[in-house]
C-alpha cells in the first residue's frame, strides 16, 4: 500500500510521539511525520530523547531542519539507523526561529544550497531524501521560479516534493498568519506534476475532508493534511476505509480511546505526565454532540486515567446522546 497517499504534516509542538501513536489507532496507512527537529539539536543533544519512537508509528518520516550539507548528511544516516522510513527537509516554515538558523522558507532563495544538502544526504543513506516547501517566498512571484527551485533540486536527486500551495511572506506575517492569509494556489502545484511527470509531488495546505483529498489526487500524487486531523483525528479512520480501502478499519471511537489509554498506562508507569497524551485527543468526538463535555472533561485542573474510564462507563450506560453542555 502507497502510504504517501495521504500523510499528516510535520506541526510544531503537536506532532510529537504521543500524538503519531493515536493516529496510528486511527490509521494504519497514512504516512507520519515528525515535528521538525534541527539537525544541530540531533548532533548535540539527547538523541534518545529527540527521535526515539514506538515502532506502532511506522512508516515514519523525520523532518530535519538545517542547511549544512554535511551536517545535513550526518542526520540522514542517523535516522536511518535509528528506524526512520526516510527524512525530509524543511523548506516550508516562515518562522523567526528558523529565518535566523538559515533553514526553513527562507532556504527557498538558496535552491543550490538546498541541492548540496539533498546530495549529501542521498550520498550518506539508503532512505529516501524528501523536501517539503512553498510555492514561493516574499518577492518569488512566477511559477518559473518555483519550478527552477524544483529542477536544481531533483537534478541531484530528489525525487519526491511535499509543497504547500501558498506563498510565505517573511517579513510582516507571523507563523500563524502564514498558514491562512496567503491566498492558496493548487493549480501550480498541479502544473508541477505535469511539467515534471516522473516526480512524486504532494500537495498540501487548507484540505479539509475525504472529498477533497479524492479530488487533488486527480492531479497530484498524495495529500497532506495538517490541522483538520489535528482538530478531527476520527478523520483518519474515514480516509483508511475511503482512499486506502482498508474495510476493516470500523473501530469505534470508544474502541480507539480503549486501546490508547492502554498507552497511556504504560506511559504514566515510565514517568510520562498524563496531560501530554490527553491534550491530543481533546478531538477525537469533534461533530458528536457530547463534543464539548468531553473535552471539558480533559481540560480540568487535573486529568486523571479515571476521568476517561468515568467517561467510557457514560458512553456505555447512555441510551441517548447527551447534548452539548
Amino acid at each position: 500500500m502507497n502510504s504517501s497517499l495521504v500523510s499528516i504534516a510535520p506541526m510544531m509542538d503537536w506532532t510529537d510521539r504521543h500524538c503519531r501513536y493515536f493516529y496510528r489507532l486511527l490509521s494504519k496507512n497514512t504516512q507520519l511525520y515528525t515535528e521538525m527537529i534541527t539537525a544541530k539539536a540531533i548532533l548535540n543533544g539527547d538523541k534518545n530523547r529527540l527521535l526515539d519512537f514506538n515502532a506502532e508509528e511506522n512508516p515514519l518520516t523525520l523532518q530535519l531542519g538545517g542547511s549544512d550539507p554535511s551536517e545535513m548528511a550526518k542526520c540522514a544516516l542517523i535516522a536511518q539507523e535509528w528506524g526512520y522510513d526516510e527524512v525530509n527537509i524543511n523548506v516550508g516554515c516562515p518562522s523567526d526561529r528558523v529565518l535566523s538558523g538559515s533553514f526553513g522558507a527562507c532556504l527557498m532563495k538558496e535552491p543550490d544550497l538546498v541541492a548540496s544538502c539533498v546530495e549529501s544526504m542521498i550520498d550518506n543513506c539508503d532512505i529516501p531524501v524528501t523536501v517539503k516547501s512553498r510555492i514561493g517566498i516574499d518577492d518569488m512571484e512566477s511559477y518559473e521560479q518555483l519550478a527552477d527551485f524544483i529542477m536544481r533540486i531533483h537534478n541531484k536527486g530528489c525525487q519526491h516534493f511535499i509543497i504547500h500551495a501558498r506563498k510565505a511572506w517573511l517579513q510582516g506575517l507571523s507563523p500563524k498568519e502564514n498558514r491562512t492569509i496567503p491566498p492558496l494556489n493548487y493549480p501550480w502545484v498541479y502544473q508541477l506534476k505535469k511539467d515534471f511527470p516522473q516526480l512524486k509531488i504532494t500537495i498540501n495546505g487548507g484540505i479539509e475532508n475525504c472529498n477533497e483529498v479524492k479530488n487533488h489526487l486527480d492531479y497530484v500524487d498524495g495529500v497532506m493534511l495538517g490541522r483538520s486531523v489535528y482538530h478531527n483525528p476520527f478523520l483518519l479512520r474515514e480516509i483508511d476505509v475511503s482512499i486506502f480501502g482498508n474495510k476493516k478499519n470500523s473501530f469505534s471511537r470508544e474502541q480507539i480511546l480503549k486501546k490508547y489509554m492502554n498507552y497511556i498506562k504504560q506511559q504514566i508507569k515510565i514517568g510520562v505526565p498524563i496531560r501530554s497524551m490527553t491534550r491530543h485527543i481533546l478531538g477525537l468526538y469533534h461533530g458528536e454532540s457530547n463534543a464539548k463535555l468531553f473535552r471539558r472533561l480533559l481540560s480540568g485542573k487535573t486529568v486523571e486515567l479515571e476521568h476517561l474510564n468515568d467517561w467510557l462507563a457514560f458512553k456505555k450506560n447512555s441510551s441517548t446522546e447527551v447534548k452539548s453542555v
